[in-house]
């Protein structure tokens, strides 16, 4: 929200955010960072992620949430070896066909009818049910339905990284 502000930017997909009486600003938030900046000096934000990266190098690699073009993805929370998601997966949407190297995942459906592929078995399921997806298994989420589909997703590994 913003009153008696000008020629500013104000952008958030996490806390609420409000300014007041200023002008020529740019204010970006996340469930993580607030970055504020004169849009007169919005160079100087290489600098801060050059200054940020060798203490806090996950703010400058990656966001919480992704938007895919099935869906999206907030990370909920991680560790050295894990991390939780939350995935959104919109009618007819898939993730593609897929296999980690240094991860395996465990996928917990809160709403909808995914259809998941792993190895050769294909199976629908329902809220509440789970499901494990071995380190290396070939695997798939789909959502063949007009309805929503949410999973928690727990990755536990050596690499979480979205390119493994």
């Amino acid at each position: 929200m913003s009153v008696d502000t000008t020629n500013s930017l104000i952008s958030t997909d996490g806390p609420f955010v409000g300014v007041a009486g200023i002008s020529d600003v740019i204010v970006v938030a996340n469930r993580d960072a607030v970055l504020v900046t004169s849009r007169e000096n919005c160079e100087s934000v290489k600098h801060l992620t050059a200054k940020l990266k060798p203490d806090h190098e996950q703010l400058t690699k990656a966001h919480v949430s992704e938007t895919r073009p099935w869906g999206s993805f907030t990370s909920v929370t991680w560790g050295e070896m894990h991390q939780v998601k939350h995935i959104d997966v919109k009618p007819g949407g898939q993730l593609s066909l897929q296999y980690h190297f240094h991860r395996a995942e465990h996928w917990i459906v809160v709403t909808g009818s995914p259809t998941v592929t792993i190895n050769d078995e294909v199976m629908q399921l329902s809220p509440c049910q789970q499901v494990f997806i071995p380190q290396g298994a070939v695997h798939r989420l789909e959502n063949l339905t007009d309805k929503p589909v949410e999973i928690i997703e727990v990755q536990y590994g050596s690499y979480l990284g979205e390119d493994d």
